[in-house]
């Protein structure tokens, strides 16, 4: 099971590691906080003190069309946002 899906990049995820050495990931919805945590320290080296989830949930959408009413949703998503150890960075721009 792949744990770490992507890094969120976006302004408020980088005011977060800015200032409170926070980093948030897209990670797998039936992944835990342990093994969220484990994933991390792997991948990128570092020690991790908290680690926050959020379950995204689906969002709904109807649309009215010629052909009747069509209906759709998008997917579920849990985000991790982990808290670092004092001093500790990850550099999510290297690799991109």
């Amino acid at each position: 099971m792949n744990i770490l899906i992507k890094p969120i990049v976006t302004e408020k995820a980088t005011a977060n590691s800015e200032l409170n050495n926070c980093f948030s990931f897209f990670v797998n919805t039936k992944a835990n906080k342990v093994e969220i945590k484990k994933a991390v320290e792997a991948a990128y080296g570092v020690s991790v003190e908290k680690v926050r989830t959020i379950n995204v949930r689906p969002d709904r959408k109807t649309k009215f069309t010629k052909t009747g009413i069509q209906h759709g949703k998008t997917n579920a998503m849990k985000k991790a946002i982990v808290q670092l150890a004092e001093g500790e960075i990850i550099d999510l721009y290297t690799n991109m």
